[in-house]
This record gives C-alpha cells, structure tokens and sequence, in this order.
C-alpha cells in the first residue's frame, strides 16, 4: 500500500515479521513472541508430551515407605507422612468425583499432618488444593496455594502455569506473563498451551501500553530516506511532482507537477518548495496557511497535509483532510483518488480491511487508469492473503505502466510467496526467473534486487542473496533496511554474529530513526543473552514506531524481554543464546 517495500500477509506492519527469526536462524515460536527463539536443531522435534492441558490433581511427589498400604482412614501407628499421603489420595477420589469442597479439606488435612522438612511433598499437596480451588473459580485462592507450591519447588511446572492463569483471570498481566515464561523455558517452549498463553497476554499487554504511549506521543518526523521511498512508492501522484519554473494557469496543469513561481504568495507552493529542499519539518504549517486562506491550491494542500500527518504518525489529523478531498467532486480526480489509495492504505494499518477495501475499490472507479490504484490495492490483497487477485491488479498497474519496475518486482514476489507457501517447485522456479528479468531489464531498480535476496535468501542460495544485496547498497547506499537484511543474512549464511551486528549498527548510523533495525537488534541481544540490551533496543523503536499497531508489537518484544530478565532473577532460568 503506501509504502515502497512489499507487505507481509503475517506481518500487518508493513515488515516481515517471520523473516527477521527466520534469517536469525530460528523460527518465531508464536506470533508476537519473537523473543521466545529456540535453538534449531530442538524445535525439530515436536513433543507430544506438552500438549495437555494441567486439571488434575498429583500424585505421591516422591516414594514413601508404607505409602501403597495407606488406606483412607489411616492406622494410629503410620507415620505422619504416611497420614499426609492417605489424605491427600482421599482427596483426589473426591477431586475426580467432582466433590471439590471435599477435596480442599482433605488436602488442608495432608498439608497439616505432612512434616516440613517434606517440601517436594508438601508442594504437591499445595498444588492439588490450587487444582481444586480452580475447578471453583477462587483465583485468589489458586494464586495462594500455587505461591506456596513453587517456594517449596520453585520449578514446579505444573503450579506456576495454573497461577499463570490465575493471574490472568485476576487481571494480573505483568505476573502471569513471567509465570508463563518461566513455563516456557522448562518447556523448551514446546507445549502449545503454555506459548498460547504467553502470545495473548503479550499481545494484551502489548495494546494496552501502546493505546496510551500513542495517545500521547510527540509526533515524530521519519528520515529523509524513508519519506522519499514513501513518495517513490506513486508514479501518478501530483503533490509528489516537483515544481516547475514559469507560472501557468490551472487549467494547463497536469500530472507533471504544477508550474508556478516560488515567489507567489502561495503556502502550498512554499511547502513544496521546501520538499524539494527535505525541510520537511515546514510542510504542514504552510500548507495550513494555504487552507486557511482558501488558496486556489486548497484541495493539494489538505491532500499534502494529511500526506504528512499520516508521515508523522497522526491519523486523527490526517483523516478529515483525506475525507475533504475525497468529498471535493469538482477536485482534480487524481488528487481525489490518491487520498482514497492514503485513507484506503490507513485503514488496513487499523486493520479496518473492509473500509479499506471500501476506498481502494472506489478510486479505481473514479480514476480508471491511475496505475497507483492498482499497485497499492495490490498490496492490500496480498496481506489479505488474496494472492491471485494481487497479481491481476499488479498486471493492471503494469499495463497502464510498463516501465513501473517497483511493480514488476512485487509482482514478481507475490508469485514467489504464493509459490513458496504452496510447496510448488516449478512455480517457484518460474518466480525466480521473473526476477532474474526484472533486474535485467531494470538494472536501476534497488526494490528489485531487494526481493530478489529475500526470495534466494529462503532458497538458501546466500551467497547470490549476498550479491542482491550488495547490488541495493550501490544503488541506495543511505538505505538503512537494506543494511539489516544483509546483517540478518550473515547470521544466517555464515553464523558471523559480530558481521551481522556491525552492518546492523551501521544501519543505526546511516538512519538513527530506522526502528527496524533497533527491533532486530533487540531480537539478536534476546537470543545473546543480553536482555538488558535488547530491552534498550525495543524502547528505541517504540519511540519511532509509526502506528499504534507497529508499537503494539514493539511492547510485546519489549514485555517478553523483561520478563525473562524477572525469570532469571527469580529463579535462575534462561534459554539457551547464541
């Protein structure tokens, strides 16, 4: 959509999530657990053992002499364990009876005869009461006696999973995620239900932080270099075309930009004036002073504005500009259809896809022959997964365009991923020697080779996928992303972390508002070891996060990290690092 890099149909973002663990050399466990990466060569192998669900109560935790003759009602001359162990049988035939109340007294009963020197014991008789507890919806209850088991057995699996999702349902975000995690990581992250848990409460928490850090974030404007691949992204797009010396009247106007004098008293032509210059900072105060006075250039200037609202991170603002224009129907068309294409593109980034589908379609109706209708519209079905509909708009788009490499290469990707996913050999063959033509015949075209490496990349054919590279950063040498993908690469081709992390810090030098790389960054460190680090990394790119739901993810990665650094401190566990 309004972007110049390709979309993700798992990602939402606009980058591409399963490629960032994937080029690590590990796969994401879940969703927005990106930080739960495991080692390679064990998440191979799936456990069946960690597909259960934990209901029932334990039994002995350790054998005790005497313990199978332990009847219900325990003989005087058995010692005080054996007593404990009778209770706490009886009390799990009145558990799966149902008799839930019974149960909790039997167990109290155990836990009082059980001697304390008898931890293992005594945990797994606090843990059964917590099992009974929950079949009655006493949380608080549950947290209690879970609390109490894992002080006597502080890796007792079984007791921090149920008060994980005690605290759940207390509301107890924070706790319950690093019980999880702790779960997790025994584990080895291969029991589905406990990584569920962990995404949900990660995403929870993710969008509860991220609604009110996006509330009140200071605007933020992005770098030049992405603000200019923004605008590449439009080939038909008036408020993107450069000015043109010698004044003309309106009705001599066309796509090839407006010709006007500098000099005239126009905040429009100033703020263009100033994109020419990248001062970009000084756009929308004039084109406010352009709308304001009602300027002959009004409908550009909203259009412009909401252009860079949008830039900046502020769709409250951005929308009743785009709705203006949309609404002016004796405005030029294409002004009107690429603000459906710019509200259409900020819908999908609220996952709206029904309103933005909704616009997309209608500025294809309006403006039948705008091919950045079709290449962005394009976009938007491939995160929605509708792979043969996003290749006949790229067709479109390249009909009305031929020499529209950006389209040629995203066609070329979509084919790629369909084929990829679709485990079609030939066809993906046939994608890559559509790339193989794309940059051949558009030897210029960085977004070509850029998708090309990302496709040879999953071919594991690195050493080409390096070439790509190579060939974007003579092209687009300030193109910070470029630099983390190769950096990614390295990690993955050669195992090379200190080349990897040095191509990645020099993307943070190159673009210090590259939030990509802060994020891949913090990734890496997750998988060092250095949680510490990574947290530093994930806070950078939530500050640079440019949409609610960007920063949501970021918080996630963030919470995981964190809660790793509490499971470390609380109970000495870690997964294993790079």
């Amino acid at each position: 959509m309004a972007a110049s890099k390709p979309v993700e149909p798992d990602s939402g973002t606009g980058l591409p999530r399963w490629q960032v663990a994937l080029l690590v050399g590990t796969p994401i466990v879940l969703g927005v657990g990106a930080v739960y990466l495991w080692n390679r060569s064990r998440t191979k192998q799936a456990r069946a053992k960690g597909s259960g669900e934990r209901k029932t109560p334990e039994g002995s935790a350790s054998p005790v002499q005497g313990q199978d003759a332990a009847k219900d009602n325990p003989e005087p001359n058995l010692s005080p364990l054996d007593k404990a162990q009778a209770a706490k049988n009886k009390g799990n035939k009145y558990f799966k009876a149902g008799k839930y109340e019974n149960a909790i007294q039997c167990y109290t009963e155990a836990i009082s005869l059980c001697p304390t020197e008898q931890k293992s014991d005594l945990s797994t008789f606090y843990q059964n009461r917590a099992a009974a507890y929950e079949q009655l919806s006493k949380w608080t209850e549950v947290v209690q006696d879970c609390t109490k088991a894992v002080e006597f057995n502080p890796r007792y699996i079984k007791a921090l999973f149920r008060r994980a999702k005690a605290l759940e349902k207390l509301d107890n975000k924070k706790e319950c995620l690093e019980d999880v995690t702790a779960v997790c990581i025994l584990e080895a992250f291969q029991n589905q239900l406990s990584m569920l848990l962990a995404d949900k409460v990660l995403k929870q928490l993710g969008k509860e932080k991220a609604k009110e850090k996006y509330k009140n974030r200071e605007p933020l404007m992005p770098s030049p270099q992405f603000i200019k691949s923004y605008f590449s992204s439009f080939t038909d797009d008036i408020i993107s075309q450069p000015l043109q010396k010698g004044e003309k009247k309106d009705e001599d106007k066309d796509k090839e930009g407006e010709a006007a004098e500098v000099s005239e008293s126009s905040g429009y032509l100033k703020a263009k004036q100033y994109m020419e210059e990248e001062n970009y900072d000084k756009i929308i105060s004039e084109c406010t002073k352009e709308i304001d006075s009602e300027g002959r250039y009004t409908a550009e200037a909203l259009l412009l504005r909401a252009t860079f609202y949008l830039l900046i991170g502020i769709s409250t603002a951005a929308q009743p500009d785009l709705d203006r224009v949309i609404n002016m129907k004796d405005a030029n068309v294409k002004l009107r259809a690429n603000a459906l294409i710019k509200r259409g593109s900020m819908y999908m980034q609220q996952q709206q896809p029904l309103l933005s589908t909704q616009d997309f379609n209608m500025a294809a109706e309006i403006d039948t022959r705008n091919p950045d209708v079709y290449h962005h519209r394009g976009q938007l079905k491939i995160l929605l997964d509708q792979v043969d509909e996003a290749v006949g708009d790229f067709d479109e788009c390249i009909l009305l365009r031929p020499d529209y490499a950006l389209a040629q290469a995203q066609k070329c990707f979509a084919l790629y991923r369909q084929a990829y996913t679709g485990n079609n050999p030939s066809q993906v063959q046939t994608a890559m020697d559509g790339f193989e033509a794309v940059i051949k015949r558009f030897p210029k075209c960085a977004e070509g080779y850029a998708l090309y490496a990302q496709a040879l990349t999953d071919q594991q054919q690195f050493g080409k996928a390096d070439e790509m590279y190579d060939k974007c950063i003579e092209l687009e040498p300030d193109n910070a992303t470029t630099y983390v993908h190769k950096g990614l690469l390295q990690l993955q081709w050669k195992q090379d972390l200190d080349l990897g992390l040095d191509l990645i810090s020099k993307a943070i030098e190159i673009d210090n508002k590259c939030d990509f790389a802060y994020e891949t960054m913090g990734t890496i460190e997750v998988q060092r070891g250095n949680l510490d680090k990574a947290i530093d990394m994930f806070n950078k790119a939530i500050n640079l996060a440019k949409s609610e739901m960007e920063m949501a993810h970021l918080y996630s990665l963030c919470d995981a990290a964190y809660a790793q650094t509490e499971v470390a401190r609380k109970y000495g566990l870690k997964p294993p690092t790079l």
